[in-house]
């Protein structure tokens, strides 16, 4: 069975940081790109960073770029948000998904085919 299973969520006051891992299992995704979203309450799904399969290219939603840093390890099959600056509006469930055919990085949503189940980011002020 494929997953990806997101961690590294939690509460966090402003101005902190957090840094989640999207590990997957039941299949390499080395080859592949892989995407984080959010969804906060009442909001639609937001596009917050991606990579491509080497991890050389990476694309950045407007309201994360220049604190968000997405990053991989393709030895330990696992990606990475580092998230610095944090402010209440980032305050989210947070996804990783991953697209298993295509190794180039997309900022849409529809792109990807494994979600995973998401972890909470709460950012108090």
């Amino acid at each position: 069975q494929v997953q990806l299973v997101e961690s590294g969520g939690g509460l966090v006051q402003a101005g902190g940081s957090l840094r989640l891992s999207c590990a997957a299992s039941g299949r390499t995704f080395n080859g592949n790109a892989i995407g984080w979203f959010r969804q906060a309450p009442g909001k639609e799904r937001e596009f917050v960073a991606s990579i491509n399969w080497s991890g050389v290219s990476t694309y950045y939603g407007n309201s994360v770029k220049g604190r968000f840093t997405i990053s991989r390890d393709n030895a330990k099959n696992t990606i990475y948000l580092q998230m610095n600056s944090l402010n209440p509006e980032d305050t989210a469930v947070y996804y990783c998904a991953a697209n298993s055919k295509g190794g180039l990085a997309s900022r849409l949503p529809n792109y990807y085919d494994y979600w995973g189940q998401g972890t909470q980011v709460t950012v108090s002020s």
